[in-house]
């Protein structure tokens, strides 16, 4: 009898089945949206690294490159959070670096050095689109002592038209992977609840309210979501710490307030899938009558 009276107790019902289905589910969710996190990073470095070259005339004096300069800071569409948003490279380094780099010596067949000073512009996110780059080519090369502006115009497309259809794609696995998620979360809890239909009938029969049965049930609901949320958290984290150690540039997109707000959501995810997903069953089996408890 005191085995059975425990087992009946108000708002138990199997813990392991049900921490480890949320937990799976968590998983799931937090695991993809760790994967958004690193899109998004990864996004970030691409734009970061788009560079465009503004080649100076020959024969330009220092005062002249100097306004240059201070032109193009002053302009827009330079991407300021960058470390170096403008670098100068003079023409005679530019050629020790060819030579050393390709081992051919120009100077032997053409008798001087071809190339010319040259600022590397990092440009703004707002400003990488295929039409914005042609009007900057086409407004800097109209500066007083520029020779001309390059970039790669195909790479620059295939770019944005690349992260323009993986976001499309991810958003889309997101919503779907979130969806199936949290109906497992509900579907787990109410088949668990199910066992629990007649111990709530019993205490409506003795006059318990609702309010009095639903509670137990909340608070064990809360309790398994934080725990599976915890369980998940830490297989995110050592997921993640795993892939770092194996491929050491997946560090470069790991943003750790990005990971934290994952895990943070994960959390209050599970509890509040959890605990709600409880509610309804409950209210659900307090309102059948007793022909449909069978």
């Amino acid at each position: 009898m005191g085995k059975s009276g425990k087992k009946k107790k108000l708002g138990s019902y199997p813990s392991a089945s049900v921490v480890f289905s949320i937990t799976l589910a968590l998983f799931v969710i937090g695991l993809f949206g760790t994967l958004l996190t690193f899109t998004r990073e990864l996004e970030r470095v691409v734009q970061e690294n788009i560079r465009i070259q503004v080649y100076l005339k020959k024969g330009i004096g220092k005062e002249d490159i100097a306004q240059i300069k201070k032109k193009l800071t002053a302009d827009s569409f330079i991407n300021q959070s960058v470390e170096a948003p403008i670098t100068f490279i003079a023409r005679d380094d530019a050629a020790k670096k060819f030579i050393k780099e390709t081992g051919e010596d120009f100077y032997q067949f053409m008798g001087e050095n071809p190339l010319h000073d040259s600022f590397i512009l990092a440009v703004a996110p707002a400003f990488q689109s295929s039409k914005s780059l042609r009007g900057l080519k086409s407004k800097i090369e109209k500066y007083r002592g520029v020779h001309y502006v390059d970039y790669n115009p195909n790479l620059i497309e295939s770019i944005n038209q690349n992260r323009n259809v993986i976001a499309v794609i991810l958003l889309g696995c997101a919503a779907v992977l979130f969806a199936v998620s949290i109906l497992l979360i509900r579907n787990t809890l109410r088949l668990a609840l199910f066992s629990q239909r007649f111990l709530i009938r019993s205490m409506q029969l003795v006059g318990a309210t609702n309010g009095f049965i639903t509670k137990p049930f909340l608070k064990r609901s809360a309790l398994y979501g934080l725990s599976a949320s915890l369980i998940a958290s830490a297989l995110l984290i050592g997921l993640v710490t795993l892939a770092i150690r194996n491929f050491p540039e997946v560090g470069l997109i790991v943003n750790e307030r990005s990971i934290l707000t994952v895990l943070a959501s994960v959390a209050l995810l599970g509890i509040f899938v959890a605990v709600s997903s409880t509610w309804f069953a409950v209210r659900k089996y307090l309102a059948l009558s007793l022909d449909q408890l069978y």
